[in-house]
C-alpha cells in the first residue's frame, strides 16, 4: 500500500482538505448538541438531547448516562419518584455502575474499547439485559476532582472506538455536558424553591394548580377518571393556641408526611393553604375513597407529642370528588376547578358531620362549616 508521503502533492493536499472539512463538520455537529445542552431549561430536555439528538447526529447505537445520586445538586433530581417519572432506562444511578466506571477510567481518563473486554458485572450495570454495543467510549463527567457521572457512547462498529484514539474533542464535549448538567440542576432547584412549601416539603398551591391543569388535559385525551382529596386538620387553631406555633408547625409537617406516604407513586400532594392539603389522584371515586380512608386512619394514629411528652390527638376531615373527564380541553380545564370546589365542599360537610371522617358529595352544598 502506498503511504501518504509517496503520493503526489495534489493528492496529499486533497486528503488534508478532506480531513479538515470532516473535522469541521464533526465540530459543527458537536456544537449543535452542545448548544441544546447549554440551553436546556429542565432535566427532561437535557436528557432528551443526550439520548435522542446525540445518537442521531453521530450514528451511535446508544447513549447511557450514569449519575451519582449522592452529589448534593443531583440528589433531588435523582430521587426514586423523580426517576420513575422520567421513564429513561438509559439513565442509571446504581452503585455498581459507578464502581465499574471508576475502575475503567483510571486517573479520570476516558476509556475506549470493545465491550467484550469488559467484565459481565460492568456490562450489566450499564446496559442491563440489553445487548451491549460492539465498541464504546466512557467519558467521566468531572468538575475539578469531583466526578458527578459517566457518559457511555456506543457503536455497533467494533473499530469505532479503540484504545489509542485521540479523545480531545470528546473530552471537551464531556466538560460541556458536566457544566450543562450543573446548570440544569440549579434551574430545577430554583423551580422547586418556587413551587415547594418550605415547612412541609410538599408542593405548594401554585404547583398543584398547574398539575391539576396538566392532569385534566391528559385525562380528557385518554378519557380517564380524575379524583381530588381536600384534607383539613381538625381543630388546628386550638392546637396552635394551646401548644404554640412551633408545635402547630410540627403537626403540619407530620400530617404532610403522613398524607404523602399513603398516596400512590405519581399522585400529587400539596399544602394548599394554612392547615389544608390537597391530593390529586389518578383513579375513580372508589379508589379515592380507599386512599382517603388510609390517610384518615394514618393521621389518627400519629404520635405527636407536646413539650411535656404528652400525646396530642390529630385527626383530619377529608372531602372527596371524582369525575370521568370528557369533552373539549377547555371544558376539561373548567371541570378541574369544579372538582376542587366539590372536594372542598365535601370536606366542610365532613366537618359539619363530626370531623375525623370522609365525605363525598353528590350535590355540593354552599354552606361552609367552621373549624
Amino acid at each position: 500500500m502506498t503511504n501518504l508521503a509517496q503520493t503526489p502533492l495534489s493528492e496529499r493536499l486533497r486528503s488534508l482538505v478532506d480531513t479538515v472539512q470532516h473535522n469541521e463538520r464533526t465540530l459543527r455537529r458537536f456544537q449543535n448538541v452542545e448548544l441544546r445542552l447549554i440551553g436546556a431549561q429542565d432535566f427532561p430536555s437535557f436528557l432528551d438531547t443526550l439520548f435522542s439528538q446525540l445518537p442521531r447526529e453521530f450514528s451511535l447505537t446508544g447513549v447511557t448516562l450514569w449519575l451519582d445520586d449522592r452529589a448534593p445538586m443531583l440528589r433531588e433530581l435523582l430521587e426514586p419518584v423523580a426517576l420513575q417519572a422520567l421513564e429513561q432506562p438509559s439513565l442509571r444511578t446504581s452503585r455498581e455502575g459507578g464502581l465499574a466506571a471508576q475502575g475503567l477510567c483510571g486517573e479520570g481518563r476516558p476509556w475506549l474499547g470493545k465491550l467484550r473486554d469488559v467484565d459481565d458485572t460492568a456490562r450489566r450495570a450499564f446496559f442491563g439485559a440489553a445487548e451491549a454495543p460492539a465498541s464504546a467510549i466512557l467519558l467521566p463527567l468531572a468538575a475539578g476532582a469531583t466526578v458527578s457521572g459517566y457518559l457511555w457512547l456506543g457503536s455497533d462498529d467494533p473499530g469505532r472506538f479503540a484504545q489509542g484514539m485521540a479523545t480531545d474533542i470528546l473530552e471537551r464535549f464531556a466538560s460541556i455536558v458536566t457544566a450543562s448538567l450543573d446548570n440544569v440542576a440549579h434551574r430545577e432547584r430554583l423551580k422547586q424553591l418556587g413551587m415547594t412549601d418550605s415547612l412541609t416539603g410538599l408542593a405548594n398551591r401554585r404547583y398543584f394548580d398547574e398539575r391539576l391543569r396538566e392532569e385534566m388535559m391528559r385525562a380528557v385525551r385518554y378519557r380517564m377518571p380524575v379524583a381530588c382529596l381536600f384534607i383539613d386538620i381538625d381543630s388546628f387553631k386550638r392546637i396552635n393556641d394551646t401548644y404554640g406555633h412551633q408545635t402547630g408547625d410540627r403537626a403540619l409537617a407530620a400530617v404532610a408526611a403522613c398524607v404523602r406516604q399513603q398516596v400512590r407513586l405519581g399522585d400529587t400532594v400539596a399544602r394548599y393553604g394554612g392547615e389544608e392539603f390537597a391530593a390529586l389522584l389518578q383513579g375513580d371515586r372508589a379508589d379515592a375513597l380507599t386512599v382517603a380512608e388510609r390517610v384518615r386512619l394514618a393521621v389518627e394514629k400519629l404520635a405527636l407529642q407536646d413539650d411535656h411528652g404528652e400525646r396530642i390527638a390529630l385527626t383530619v376531615s377529608i372531602g372527596v370528588a371524582a369525575r370521568m373527564v370528557g369533552g373539549t380541553p377547555a371544558e376539561a380545564a373548567t371541570l378541574g376547578g369544579v372538582i376542587m370546589e366539590e372536594a372542598d365542599r365535601a370536606m366542610y360537610q365532613a366537618k359539619r358531620n363530626g370531623r375525623n371522617r370522609i365525605e363525598a358529595l353528590v350535590n355540593a352544598g354552599s354552606d361552609h362549616a367552621t373549624d
